[in-house]
């Protein structure tokens, strides 16, 4: 019987970890320049979290969540999304009383949504994310617009188009709201069933569907731009002098949306305009939630966010030909023949490695001539040789392989000759 992997999830070889590796030291090492800080949630949640935080409406909790029910009769789903995660322990855990705010953190690990497995989309998939909670500065807008850019770049991406849009308060939203239900109601017999349910329960999520993209009545839909009440449009202008201030370059979409019902005021999504990269070119999104704290039990406190897919950042690299792994390269390969030797190579390979070096020997008993192709094919800077006579005299051939400079050295002083070199 042969067992293969589940539809929708992929196993990543050691020749593509190198890739994930770089890419998430890459990542971390933003988060602390920005000054944020690691939290890791548990890949499961009572199923009420998402239904109250990501929202009833959306295709996430409707048609994507992995649900059970447990031993105990309770409901719990595998995480969909990052942010509800993070806010919940923001509450749990009374973050909001700590001294320094606004509360600054990341998150990197697997989500999970039963959709069509396409390409740059699966059912198991890793999500990159921050969040900054406890402000409703404009300026910490700005801030996560930069740092969700600067995760690209710093990965030497450059086919980037950045969309705003602002989804404005709630006095905004709810004006907004009445006037698309006013717009598409007389036509709502031609729209989707899905369409039909967002026109009574949610109706900012019509101008997100793709089914009805091309229905004439979405192409003069109300715009909520003219819906923005003197705050949200003072709020919006000033994210973004922020972004001009920095010499971000954006494009402002009023159909701009996301998916998720917590967003308010500001939106955003990144793109990839690469040559071949594909037919959905979003990257990743994020936005402002001023009331999903709330609306999980805690504090009435904002927040914003962003997260991207590693799996779609990979594709956006791809399609720019830009290649990260690094060379499988060694400091020393040892190579030995006879008995005792593998003794003493054991013992000099164990030292080595204590000491920082990047070390491997010949399991498989190889004859000298092929141990040392492999030393090559790892491209190891130096290859030592032990046989016999070496351990009897206590003493390594250590050979430079750039050149083919060797000398015999006692057993001992290999460790001191590699770090001075030959």
């Amino acid at each position: 019987m042969n067992i293969h992997i589940p539809r929708g999830t992929e196993d990543l070889l050691p020749e593509q970890t190198k890739t994930w590796q770089i890419i998430e030291d890459t990542l971390k090492q933003l988060s602390e320049r920005y000054h944020y800080h690691e939290i890791r949630t548990p890949m499961f949640e009572r199923t009420e979290l998402f239904q109250r935080g990501v929202g009833d409406t959306t295709d996430i909790v409707q048609k994507e969540m992995y649900t059970f029910t447990d031993r105990g009769g309770r409901s719990l789903t595998l995480r969909p999304e990052g942010t509800a995660s993070v806010a919940r322990s923001y509450v749990q855990n009374k973050m909001h009383g700590n001294p320094e705010q606004p509360t600054k953190l990341y998150y990197l690990g697997p989500m999970f949504r039963y959709e069509r497995p396409q390409q740059g989309r699966t059912r198991q998939f890793t999500q990159f994310g921050i969040e900054a909670i406890g402000s409703a500065d404009p300026a910490i807008d700005a801030e996560v617009i930069a740092f969700a850019m600067d995760c690209y770049q710093d990965l030497g991406l450059k086919s980037l188009k950045l969309v705003l849009n602002s989804l404005g308060d709630h006095e905004s939203r709810e004006a907004h709201r009445q006037a698309l239900v006013d717009h598409f109601k007389p036509h709502e017999d031609e729209l989707c069933s899905d369409c039909q349910m967002r026109l009574e329960q949610n109706p900012l999520r019509l101008l997100d569907c793709k089914v009805d993209q091309d229905h004439p009545s979405m192409q003069n839909a109300p715009s909520i731009l003219d819906y923005l009440n003197d705050y949200s449009q003072q709020y919006f202008n000033d994210v973004k002098k922020h972004l001009d201030a920095m010499g971000i370059d954006y494009v402002v979409d009023d159909a701009l949306v996301r998916g998720l019902d917590y967003y308010t005021h500001t939106a955003f999504e990144i793109m990839s305009e690469a040559d071949g990269f594909g037919s959905i070119t979003t990257l990743s999104g994020g936005g402002r939630y001023n009331g999903l704290i709330q609306d999980i039990g805690g504090p009435e406190i904002s927040g914003i966010g962003f997260a991207l897919s590693i799996e779609r950042l990979i594709m956006a690299l791809e399609a720019e030909g830009i290649n990260l792994d690094s060379e499988d390269e060694l400091d020393c390969y040892v190579i030995t023949m006879g008995d005792e030797a593998k003794f003493a190579g054991s013992k000099l390979v164990y030292q080595l490695r204590k000491a920082g070096f990047i070390v491997d020997q010949d399991y498989l008993d190889k004859k000298m001539k092929t141990q040392f192709k492999a030393a090559d094919r790892y491209q190891a800077s130096y290859a030592i040789v032990i046989g016999e006579s070496e351990v009897e005299q206590g003493v390594a051939n250590i050979k430079r392989l750039e050149d083919g400079e060797q000398k015999t050295i006692a057993i001992d002083e290999v460790k001191a000759q590699i770090e001075q070199g030959l």
